[in-house]
């Protein structure tokens, strides 16, 4: 990964060699500065640190330096891509103008909240009393708006609602963001290639299309913009005006929001009326490799919902343990895959349905989070698919989504050492499997 400097800031701490940048603590290892007594050497050591720090100071400015030609070449190789995509010299150069590589979006991209902790911590922590009494809270202000969406979209205000609540609070976390920037440092960088940048030529095309001022144009750290975080393609496909104002305003205008929020889901196919999933307990002597049936299927097999509720009348559902057998299991429907093309993680679409449930009068989650959960770290999870796929294994993707067909395969591997086939990936799992991660 590139260290990027921002702006014309150069990467050290003054104050300790370990917060230099990696040419300057390089050039460091290089002469051998030690620290040594003060009652040794002083002046030798004071000689040697001013040497040391003026040839940092003096390859720091040539690595920012060519960084930014490096950020200008890939500035110059966009901009035929933009104007084959209908965006005029004016927009694309006010979209750039001043904008330098982020270093804080780099970062952003290692800590993933949903895969940095157990999946009951972190549901725990999303579906809180405060976000729960805000959503009913939101749900009554809007009344009147939620009906008018659920009748043309079909989807349950209680889904859109959390949804809104786990993205920005319910809008009360503005973007800060400047999309522009953060969009063309991951496009820079080559993150998840070509996907941002292509995100970037989106973002220039709804300030030239919708007519947005510059300054208006924020995002998260990743680029999502508006209350329910859409991504610009999702601001192209799916932001609508249904307030009627002439203008889809997913920033400020709460009509707005929840209608391309509606919008969104009800394109990617959402039921109405079906749940996104449910608890259910597992029988005795259940045999753990089944994952895939119907629910009049799972019904026989002596599942049942947790909440005494009985299953849809008709339709899939698929067994998930999130956490392992030990854990909460749950039957997922078709709306499932819907709430993962919004977030492709399963412990945000739990947070999601999980949130939806408790504000319209739902259970807690039952049975007990394991305390020894321990999520896998992203390039473990990186690891693990390319070593089920050299066993010939089809694996999607290597971007460390474990899906449920991965799961599946996880399953056949576990039932040939003996292990409880849950589908749930562990690091013991993963040492017996003999993966190595990087």
């Amino acid at each position: 990964m590139l260290t990027l400097i921002t702006g014309r800031r150069c990467c050290w701490n003054s104050r300790l060699p370990a917060g230099w940048s990696a040419t300057a603590a390089a050039w460091c290892r290089c002469y051998k500065v030690q620290y040594e007594s003060r009652r040794t050497k002083l002046s030798h050591m004071k000689l040697r640190h001013v040497a040391v720090l003026a040839v940092a100071i003096a390859f720091c400015h040539a690595d920012a330096h060519a960084q930014e030609q490096s950020f200008a070449a890939f500035e110059a190789a966009l901009w035929p891509d933009a104007q084959a995509k209908g965006i005029t010299r004016a927009i694309f150069d006010l979209a750039l103008k001043g904008v330098t590589p982020d270093q804080r979006v780099i970062a952003a991209t290692k800590r993933q909240p949903e895969y940095g902790k157990p999946v009951g911590a972190y549901v725990n922590d999303i579906v809180s009393r405060g976000r729960i009494a805000n959503g009913q809270k939101k749900a009554a202000e809007w009344a009147t708006t939620f009906d008018a969406v659920e009748k043309k979209f079909g989807v349950e205000r209680w889904v859109l609602i959390a949804l809104w609540g786990i993205e920005t609070d319910y809008g009360a976390e503005k973007d800060k963001w400047d999309v522009f920037r953060s969009l063309a440092t991951l496009g820079y960088v080559r993150y998840r290639h070509p996907y941002f940048r292509n995100e970037l030529l989106v973002a220039m095309r709804i300030m030239q299309n919708g007519k947005f001022p510059r300054e208006k144009m924020v995002s998260s750290w990743a680029g999502a913009m508006g209350q329910t975080q859409f991504m610009p393609t999702n601001v192209v496909d799916y932001a609508i005006d249904f307030s009627g104002d002439g203008k889809a305003d997913i920033w400020t205008n709460v009509p707005d929001v929840l209608g391309s929020t509606a919008n969104y889901l009800a394109k990617e196919h959402w039921i109405r009326g079906l749940p996104w999933g449910f608890e259910v307990t597992v029988p005795k002597g259940f045999d753990y490799r089944k994952s895939h049936a119907t629910f009049a299927e799972w019904a026989k097999l002596g599942l049942r919902r947790a909440d005494g509720k009985p299953f849809p009348a008709s339709g899939p559902g698929i067994l998930y343990f999130p956490a392992g057998a030990n854990g909460p299991a749950f039957l997922t429907t078709e709306n499932y895959p819907v709430l993962k093309e919004y977030n492709n993680s399963d412990a945000y679409v739990i947070a999601v349905g999980h949130l939806a449930d408790r504000m319209n009068g739902g259970d807690l989650i039952k049975a007990a989070w394991p305390a020894d959960d321990r999520p896998l770290s992203r390039d473990a999870r990186i690891a693990l698919q390319k070593k089920l796929s050299a066993l010939g294994y089809k694996v999607l993707d290597f971007e460390g989504h474990v899906d449920f067909d991965l799961r599946d395969n996880i399953r056949a591997e576990q039932q040939k050492m003996g292990l409880v086939p849950d589908g749930n990936p562990t690091a013991a799992f993963l040492e017996r499997l003999g993966v190595k991660v990087p």
